[in-house]
C-alpha cells in the first residue's frame, strides 16, 4: 500500500509514509470488508459513513505538515484509523465523531489497535471543541459547502486547516494557513467525501 498507493502517487512525507505501513488497517475496518482493508478506495463502515482511501488519508496528513507536540481536531472520527495515525506521528488528537456508535467503535478499535492518548466526544463537529482551542491544526473528514466559522475561531495562530469544500461530486480539498496577514487558501486537488451533517 504504501509503496503502491503512497509513494508511487507522490506521497513524499517520511514520517506519513512510515505510520501508513505501521498502523493495521485492517483493525478500522469492518469484517465483512477486511480483505479490502487496503484496496486504494473508500469502504463503508456504516451508518452512511466510509473510511477514506489510503491515499488521500496521506494527502491530508502531508498537507497538515504535522510534528510531534501540535495540538489537533480532527471532525469524523469514523472508525478511529486517522485517529490512529495522528496518534502514532507523536500529536495531541481531539476528535470528534457525530454518531455515538461509530465514536464508540473507534474507541474500541483504538484499544484493539494498542494506540492510546486519543481524545474522542460525541457531537457537531462544525462546531469544533471550544473548551479546548486553539487547535494548532485541524483536518476534517467530511464536505462542508464552506469553512465553517466555529472551526476558523479555534484555529491558533500559523495553524493549519484541511478540509473537502463542495457539493456532491464537485469537490475540492482545501487547505487553509493562518497567519499575521489573515488566511490563505489553497485547492489541492479533486476529492469525494460523504457531507458534514451538523445541527
Amino acid at each position: 500500500m504504501a509503496a503502491e498507493q503512497l509513494s508511487g502517487r507522490g506521497i513524499r512525507e517520511p514520517r506519513v509514509l512510515e505510520v501508513m505501513r505501521k498502523v493495521p488497517r485492517h483493525l478500522f475496518v469492518p469484517p465483512e470488508h477486511q480483505l479490502e482493508s487496503y484496496d486504494d478506495r473508500p469502504l463503508p463502515i456504516g451508518y452512511n459513513q466510509t473510511i477514506s482511501q489510503p491515499y488521500i488519508v496521506a494527502l491530508m496528513l502531508e498537507q497538515l505538515q504535522l510534528r510531534p507536540g501540535l495540538k489537533i481536531l480532527e471532525v469524523g472520527t469514523g472508525s478511529g484509523y486517522q485517529a490512529a495515525l495522528l496518534a502514532e506521528l507523536g500529536t495531541v488528537a481531539y476528535s470528534i465523531e457525530r454518531v455515538p456508535e461509530l465514536a464508540e467503535t473507534a474507541a474500541q478499535n483504538l484499544k484493539a489497535a494498542g494506540i492510546q492518548g486519543v481524545r474522542i466526544r460525541v457531537g457537531d463537529g462544525s462546531k469544533g471543541w471550544p473548551e479546548e482551542a486553539p487547535f494548532d491544526r485541524i483536518l476534517v473528514a467530511a464536505c462542508a459547502p464552506r469553512v465553517p466559522e466555529f472551526l476558523l475561531s479555534q484555529l491558533a495562530k500559523e495553524g493549519c486547516l484541511v478540509i473537502p469544500i463542495g457539493e456532491d461530486l464537485n469537490q475540492k480539498l482545501v487547505v487553509v494557513q493562518r497567519s499575521e496577514g489573515g488566511m490563505q487558501t489553497k485547492e489541492v486537488c479533486g476529492c469525494v467525501f460523504v457531507p458534514l451533517v451538523t445541527e
